[in-house]
């Protein structure tokens, strides 16, 4: 004899509500792949893709010329040497050769003994220019600045101003 199974209204219902129900929430949420955003899934995250991405090589920073080197200090040395215009321009263009002459030497990579060597023997010809062309008191700002540095040089300046100022006062 065969058995009847006899199914009630409530538990169809239960079943085709759990079967309608998981394809909607499957359909929403990406499939079941751990929802919003998995990895590797159709979720709403960033999509990947399968084909691996090779990385790009970070760029080397270009070194820089010999006119941008000296154009990025000239305001401070101008500042600290008091120069005009036309001192400026001379100062400039000289100390473009020169250390477009040093760069140069660099990339030569000669021995620490020759390089020496060369690098005395531009800072010659660069002295006997800047004397030639900037005023002699100039040309010894220019020399001592050289020795202690832009910033040194600077603070020396405010110091002179100020002593200067307690004395235009005091007077």
């Amino acid at each position: 004899m065969k058995k009847v199974i006899k199914y009630s209204p409530l538990k169809v219902f239960a079943l085709l509500l759990i079967l309608l129900g998981s394809s909607e929430i499957y359909a929403q949420y990406g499939y079941g792949n751990n929802g919003y955003g998995s990895r590797g899934g159709y979720g709403y995250g960033r999509q990947r893709s399968s084909i691996p991405q090779a990385q790009a090589p970070a760029e080397e920073p270009k070194p820089k010329t010999a006119e941008e080197l000296v154009d990025g200090e000239m305001p401070r040395i101008t500042e600290a040497l008091a120069l005009n215009e036309f001192e400026q321009a001379v100062l400039s263009s000289i100390l473009k050769k020169y250390v477009q002459e040093r760069i140069e030497a660099q990339i030569l990579k000669l021995p620490p003994e020759k390089m020496a060597e060369v690098y005395e023997n531009i800072t010659k010809r660069q002295d006997e220019e800047l004397k030639a062309g900037l005023p002699l008191e100039k040309y010894e700002a220019f020399v001592a600045l050289q020795k202690d540095g832009v910033s040194k040089t600077l603070k020396k300046n405010k110091k002179k101003k100020k002593e200067k100022r307690k004395k235009s006062k005091t007077e």
